[in-house]
Order: structure tokens, then sequence, then C-alpha cells
């Protein structure tokens, strides 16, 4: 398998977050992969944001789930850029897709656009939480899911089988060599998070990594210098 460079809510190190713009530039930058988040609305869309709540991105205030999508809408994402819906980012960009999901209410939405529109073939679900991926799985039984963890030790691998995951996506300054070794001897592959200079870029390489999450677009076009 070639080395993975997946685009952290598009490439948010030039662009804003998990907008359009943010995902267009990584395709067009040539990131493998592009990595999103999703909340559900008061009204039940799949909406594209990271955080709860809209203060930190947008000119809005208050959790995602007490705003319809309408009054999303009507907010700025930065730069003029509105809040997406997924089905928005489905159709702008056509690289594949991981798709972080919060909680098993987001898992049922998204299963439910996958299933219509026969995504499982291009879009990998991640997420922090064993229950989301595991409702997931129950819900989409050849889904491709990857276990997301920031604090962790050797457990994860027997979490990420529990689940059915086939991928970790793991904090880069808490991996070790022999974490990366149990991994891949348990049929794991492992991406290290985040990846934005090129020392980190080398020690992902040094680890054996079998890709990176990154939120410069120039860590894509170092990765040929560190074969």
């Amino acid at each position: 398998m070639s080395f993975l460079t997946i685009g952290h809510r598009g490439v948010m190190g030039v662009e804003p977050e998990n907008t359009l713009r943010s995902f267009v530039r990584a395709e067009r930058e040539g990131l493998d992969v592009i990595e999103l988040d999703l909340h559900l609305s008061k009204d039940g869309a799949l909406v594209v944001m990271h955080d709860a709540e809209v203060d930190r991105t947008t000119d809005g205030s208050g959790p995602i789930a007490e705003h319809t999508l309408a009054e999303l809408r009507e907010l700025d994402a930065g730069r003029g850029e509105r809040i997406p819906v997924f089905e928005e980012v489905l159709d702008a960009v056509g690289a594949p897709l991981q798709a972080e999901i919060k909680d098993v209410a987001a898992a049922r939405a998204l299963a439910e656009v996958m299933r219509s529109r026969d995504l499982t073939g291009r879009i990998e679900v991640i997420s922090f939480h064993d229950e989301a991926l595991a409702a997931i799985r129950a819900l989409l039984p050849g889904v491709r899911t990857a276990l997301v963890a920031s604090r962790y030790g050797a457990e994860v691998v027997e979490r990420a089988r529990a689940v059915g995951a086939h991928r970790l996506s793991l904090n880069i300054r808490r991996l070790t060599l022999e974490l990366v070794e149990r991994a891949h001897t348990a049929q794991l592959t492992v991406l290290g998070w985040t990846v934005n200079t090129h020392d980190h870029l080398r020690l992902a390489r040094g680890l054996g990594l079998d890709g990176v999450v990154t939120d410069q677009p120039e860590i894509r076009r170092a990765v040929r210098f560190t074969a």
C-alpha cells in the first residue's frame, strides 16, 4: 500500500477548515484522502463542522444541535464560506473521504446517505468513540472504519479489533515503534496525526506508519523525499 496523505478538515493550515473551499484546495493539492467532521443540525442535516458549537469557526454562537440548517447557512465559516452539508462535499470533490462521527445518531444519518448513494467504497468512517463505530458497522456491514485516539496505550489495538476497525489514526506524539508493529501484526494499518513539519514526517516514516494526517499541502509534496 502506498503512503497516504490525508487532508485534515481539507487543508486547514491554509484554508478555513471544513469548508468547500478547503476541500477543493485539498483535492487540487493532491491529498490522497480528505478528512471531515459531521454533526447533526436541529432538523437532522449532516453538517460539516468539527466542534459541537459554532463559536470558534463562524461568526455565530451556540450548539449546532440548537440551530436549523437554514440558520447555520446564515453564518460565515471563514472568507465568506458557508457551512456545508455532507452531500455538498460529495458533489464538490471526487477524492476518497474520511468522515468522522461523534455519536450513534450521526452514525445512523451517515449510514442512510451512504446506503442511498452507494458510498461504501469511497467513504471511510472514523471516530474516537467505539460505540459510534460499532453502530455504523451494524448498519453497514461492509463499511471501512478507523478508530481515532489521542491518549492511548497498547489496548487501542484490541479496541479497534473489537469494533471491527481496519485502521488506527493516532496522535503521533505518543506513538512507539512497538505499538505500530503490534497493530500491523493485528492486520491494522496506522496513521499518525497531526503531521505538519518535516521532522514529524521523518518520524512517521521511521515508525513505519501507513500514512499521515496533515493540515499543510506541502507535506503531500514532501512525502516523496522521505521514502
